[in-house]
């Protein structure tokens, strides 16, 4: 009996330790009480590292794209050498006899005068250097191949013959839809991607060429004629309908050519051109098959119809196959990039900003601007197109196209491409002008202080 008590009370005292122990766990001493004694003060677990964000993938496809779209909009021919160089011979008049071509040559002064441009960042210092004081000679048609040695003209290559001289030329994007800001010289500076070269003579440029042949052999006209055509072009227009339907002239006998539009402002906007055709995307396949005359793939059965078409449903515009394909491949990248190609800001002090002020709510109100011109936009989002009888103006050029209607164009960045006019045709030489013909078409009556106040607001976009 005795025993028993004596192991009950050892299991009791043992227990009272344990508790006293767990006691001492859950109630750790104050601050003033300090550690207990012999044992060292307990480490403060270290903060985890913060995780870092997974990779936002569709950023990092996005910036690719740019990148690879931005070469492809300053550099790529897409194979079209074999026609600007080995069919139009280009090249040969460019380099001149002196540089195993024909006649004179190119030299930079006459380049930048058909509106050629220089990208100023690829040029080295003692180039700059020579342009800025004098020393270099721009009459020097060698000087032009150094230029193109140094990938600096726009939208343009040179591809060397390994002599000197070159063995054939090829053209980008940014041969018309880019210029370069001047800070180096007139013509000579850095680049502007998206904004339209309104000095870009290119019926000039193609005037060149030594042999036409494969131009009157399309057209069914003589050299004459086609030369002719070309001259009557003028500063920052081309005819891109007249190899599909062969109208050289309005009915009023002015050219038929229409304004080089700008490629900046495209995101959101649905149709590109200024009779609508198709989207960014259909423009660029048509114009670096059909235009340009790149090896690629390009499908449009409107061009069929020989009635409206009749050049292009002769030559089989309409389903183009080439292998390899070098343009289908690109289209992507390059549809990206022009998207990312925001409308430039107005510089400081070309617009009266109270007046602009004034003049926005003339815009969206008693002008009625913005029934199409759709904020912030600025044109109608869905299908942006209007007929000729809609706006006040003939329906030439729409009748050249398959839906026969002017497109709404997007007005940001106006400022950017006034040169030369406003509408397709450039007819519209001012803002005011502008301004004056809808306010008969569309019988708006404004004051002559809204009216100037509206062109402000043009202006500020």
């Amino acid at each position: 009996m005795s025993s028993v008590v004596r192991r009950n009370s050892a299991i009791a005292a043992a227990l009272c330790v344990l508790i006293a122990a767990c006691s001492s766990s859950s109630n750790p001493p104050s601050a003033s009480s300090g550690p207990p004694a012999g044992n060292p003060p307990a480490t403060p677990p270290a903060t985890p590292p913060a995780t870092p964000p997974p990779e936002d993938d569709a950023k990092k496809a996005a910036e690719m794209l740019i990148d690879e779209g931005r070469q492809t909009f300053r550099f790529e021919t897409f194979g079209d050498e074999a026609f600007w160089g080995d069919t139009l011979k280009l090249h040969q008049a460019i380099a001149g006899s002196a540089h195993g071509g024909v006649g004179p040559g190119v030299s930079p002064k006459t380049a930048l005068s058909v509106g050629l441009k220089v990208d100023a960042d690829v040029l080295p210092g003692n180039v700059v250097a020579g342009i800025k004081n004098g020393s270099l000679n721009l009459d020097d048609p060698g000087v032009t191949l150094t230029l193109f040695d140094l990938k600096a003209v726009v939208g343009v290559t040179g591809f060397s013959d390994g002599t000197g001289g070159l063995r054939a030329i090829g053209i980008q994007c940014a041969l018309c839809h880019s210029t370069v800001d001047d800070s180096v010289a007139p013509g000579i500076g850095k680049r502007r991607d998206g904004w339209a070269n309104r000095d870009l003579n290119v019926g000039a440029i193609v005037s060149l060429s030594p042999d036409l042949s494969a131009v009157t052999k399309l057209l069914g006209v003589d050299d004459a004629t086609v030369r002719k055509v070309l001259a009557s072009w003028g500063p920052g227009k081309f005819d891109a309908e007249v190899f599909l339907d062969g109208k050289a002239l309005r009915p009023d006998g002015k050219s038929a050519a229409t304004l080089i539009p700008p490629a900046f402002g495209l995101a959101g906007v649905n149709l590109h051109t200024w009779t609508g055709w198709g989207s960014v995307t259909h423009w660029n396949a048509f114009v670096a098959n059909l235009e340009m005359h790149g090896k690629g793939t390009f499908f449009d059965p409107r061009l069929n119809d020989a009635t409206q078409f009749p050049i292009a449903a002769k030559a089989g515009f309409g389903n183009v196959r080439n292998d390899p394909d070098l343009i289908t491949p690109k289209l992507a990248a390059l549809h990206f990039y022009q998207l990312a190609l925001l409308a430039p800001t107005p510089p400081s002090g070309s617009f009266n900003a109270d007046a602009a002020a004034r003049g926005k709510t003339v815009f969206n109100g008693p002008a009625k601007c913005a029934t199409c011109h759709v904020p912030p936009l600025f044109t109608e989002p869905g299908w942006n197109m209007h007929t000729p009888a809609e706006i006040g103006i003939d329906d030439f050029q729409a009748n050249r196209a398959p839906d026969k209607r002017y497109r709404t164009a997007p007005l940001r960045g106006l400022f950017a491409h006034a040169k030369g006019g406003f509408y397709h045709d450039g007819r519209f030489a001012t803002f005011e002008d502008v301004v004056a013909h809808y306010d008969t078409a569309l019988g708006t009556k404004l004051s002559a202080g809204q009216k100037s106040d509206l062109v402000a607001y043009l202006k500020s976009l």
